[in-house]
């Protein structure tokens, strides 16, 4: 939930039985608690109140941070509001708490199955609000707690999951937007249907998942506890769930109202909370986005893939990276002899849509049993039961797997099956053509030794550099090669100067042409220098960096001999800049900023153009962009939420704030621009680093 600034007040006249200024953080049947006031958790951690948003004419009941009132942790009439602020909570003669509005009507109650005489609500300092026998206080027998009920928050200490016993399921759902609690469009929860994972819904239609519970972790996300927090995951016959508990630190973990999973945390010393991570980190984490028997991989181009042994079901959607639509087996299975296995290492394991798990079988026994039933796709040894065996089959389709990073705790493989045509030649072909590999390998370097030992001995000519212990042998070129290719040095062939000399350009026999840094007898440098130098440049080799081809050293005269750069370097690029082509960018801002609060931000598009493009799609984009450009680095979104602004298209942006470089200009600025080029004063002094 985005922070926002909401009314919190303490009635200074009207008390009730509770004091606000006092941090009393216990509710009796003879008390009562109205607006304005509170419990205050014995740690002054948390506070329970009545809260209005901004922006509001409702009234809620909630816990929020003592010192953070902004951020709500949890909403006990989320469903249905107050109208006005005369709400009042009590303890009833069940023992159960109600919350009634300002004509005594019910608006919420904690509706517990046990009825106790002597109940007592309190909110500890974890911020659950429990409901107890007062002969119980300072232990856990509750007969009712509000971490049993989140409502967008997850806290240290809280139960995300199934209580199996009781049916009770614990899940987060997002708030409406920033000015209404009440249930929003995403929920959070565990799905324990076979094997454990944990699904992001948008109504009924899956958002993201996290890959089911492999014995150790979830395929496709880590739960290993980190630099502030301890987590672990309970899988047993009455109980499933995942808790953290903190190191020592505020942590909370929440759906917010646009369907991001985030963890913040308040290091200490700190009065912001800083934002840990996002679960949904990239386009890959988008549920099912290469469709089914496609592979996403993050770090490839384009990221969608089919599996081996597929092809695009619509080449002409995946030709324009509409990849929706999925792959198809290019040869169908037939249940013939000879089909087998093809291993995809290092995955998310797909989604459990038609599938079966035996918690007791072993890896050969899950092949075996997957290869007689002519309707499984593809298997997957786990180890759910704890005791080094499990075996998972898929049928039918293959949906959402992505390729995971390295260095995970354990990394999943899926065994997709294959009819024997995809699986290449059979067993002696192998050795057959193994033999002939090597055979040719071994004969290919053999030629390739006695070929280099041949140019060496032809050339004769080689130049060793050996500062302290190590060898760099490189090209000695002669300096008549080098005088004639630069036409002895003219000035028509130089290129550029330095204090250590010119450069030239120049063009061998054999048609390459060269760049030739000529050391200037004054530079100072010894042939030790040189030799470092030389050195040095040719353990930079590299394919990003221009090449050395060799050296000259005659006499007195000391070159460096590198390939030639027909389209001049980097910096030339990045550093040549003009002054006019920054107002040139300016002017744009940004226009669009002009045209978009005047409603006209489609005039930015060429009218060439005009059928050829979604207008929904471009005005997203041009108000994703003036989001990323605004005035304030705290209001520009961070990097996965533009990738989750743009991937889906259902959500609400906010509206953009005016941009950093945005000058309001007179009309006669205006007119101005529209009869030339003009330039802005913002008064922005601008430093252009010129290469040498």
């Amino acid at each position: 939930m985005e922070t926002f600034p909401f009314i919190l007040f303490c009635s200074l006249i009207s008390f009730s039985l509770l004091e606000c200024s006092s941090a009393v953080d216990t509710l009796t049947p003879n008390q009562s608690l109205i607006s304005g006031d509170m419990l205050v958790s014995s740690g002054q951690t948390f506070v329970l109140g009545f809260f209005s948003p901004n922006g509001s004419k409702s009234w809620y009941l909630g816990i929020w941070y003592k010192s953070y009132p902004e951020i709500v942790v949890w909403v006990a009439n989320r469903e249905k509001q107050i109208q006005d602020s005369n709400g009042t909570l009590i303890i009833n003669s069940r023992g159960n708490l109600v919350l009634l509005n300002g004509s005594n009507g019910i608006i919420w109650s904690s509706n517990s199955s046990r009825s106790v005489q002597n109940s007592v609500a309190q909110l500890l300092d974890s911020g659950n609000l429990v409901l107890t026998d007062k002969s119980n206080m300072g232990t856990e027998n509750y007969t009712w707690q509000s971490f049993d009920y989140p409502s967008d928050t997850l806290l240290a200490g809280m139960k995300f999951g199934w209580d199996l016993n009781l049916g009770l399921d614990r899940y987060l759902t997002s708030w409406k937007d920033a000015s209404d609690p009440s249930p929003g469009d995403f929920n959070y929860r565990l799905d324990i249907g076979g094997l454990p994972q944990f699904s992001l819904r948008r109504g009924s239609e899956k958002k993201y998942r996290s890959g089911p519970w492999n014995g150790v972790q979830f395929s496709g996300s880590d739960i290993q506890s980190s630099a502030v927090s301890i987590s672990s995951f309970v899988n047993e016959p009455d109980e499933v769930y995942y808790i953290y508990e903190a190191k020592g630190v505020l942590t909370r973990f929440m759906v917010n109202n646009t369907g991001l999973l985030q963890r913040f945390v308040l290091n200490k010393g700190s009065s912001k909370w800083a934002l840990m991570f996002t679960l949904q980190n990239d386009l890959c984490d988008d549920y099912g986005h290469c469709g089914v028997n496609g592979i996403c991989k993050i770090n490839k181009a384009p990221i969608c893939e089919c599996l081996q042994g597929f092809v695009p079901q619509s080449q002409n959607e995946w030709g324009i990276f509409d990849w929706s639509s999925g792959c198809v087996r290019r040869i169908p299975l037939d249940c013939q002899k000879g089909e087998g296995f093809i291993k995809v290492k290092n995955v998310k394991l797909p989604d459990l849509l038609e599938f079966r798990l035996d918690t007791s079988m072993k890896t050969k026994e899950c092949r075996a049993e997957c290869l007689e039933n002519c309707s499984c796709t593809a298997y997957a040894t786990l180890d759910s039961s704890g005791s080094g065996s499990g075996c998972l089959m898929w049928f039918d389709v293959l949906l959402d797997i992505r390729e995971l990073a390295q260095g995970n705790v354990q990394q999943d493989s899926i065994y997709v099956r294959m009819p024997a045509s995809e699986l290449g030649p059979d067993l002696n072909q192998k050795n057959v053509l193994v033999i002939i590999v090597v055979v040719s390998a071994a004969c290919g370097m053999l030629f390739l030794s006695l070929l280099c030992w041949w140019i060496f001995w032809k050339r004769g000519k080689k130049i060793s550099l050996k500062p302290e212990k190590e060898d760099i042998e490189l090209p000695l070129f002669d300096l008549i090669t080098i005088s004639t290719a630069t036409n002895n040095f003219s000035n028509d062939h130089k290129i550029g100067e330095g204090g250590f000399g010119h450069v030239y350009k120049g063009k061998l026999s054999i048609g390459q042409e060269i760049a030739v840094k000529r050391l200037s007898k004054s530079s100072g440098q010894g042939l030790q220098e040189f030799k470092n130098e030389v050195l040095l440049i040719a353990k930079l080799q590299h394919r990003n960096l221009v090449r050395l081809l060799g050296c000259c050293i005659e006499g007195e005269e000391r070159m460096l001999i590198y390939e030639y750069m027909p389209n001049k370097s980097l910096d030339d690029f990045i550093f040549g800049t003009t002054l006019l082509s920054l107002n040139l960018i300016e002017i744009t801002q940004m226009l669009a900023w002009l045209l978009w609060k005047e409603d006209k931000a489609l005039e930015l598009m060429d009218s060439c153009l005009e059928d050829s493009y979604v207008q929904f799609q471009v005005l997203r984009c041009i108000q994703v962009g003036l989001l990323c450009v605004q005035k304030l680095p705290e209001d520009r979104p961070a990097m996965p939420a533009v990738v989750f602004m743009l991937g889906n298209e259902g959500v609400t942006l906010p509206q953009p704030k005016q941009p950093g470089f945005f000058v309001e200009r007179s009309s006669a600025d205006l007119d101005a621009s529209n009869e030339g080029t003009y330039y802005s004063q913002n008064n922005i002094t601008i430093t252009l680093p010129e290469a040498r």
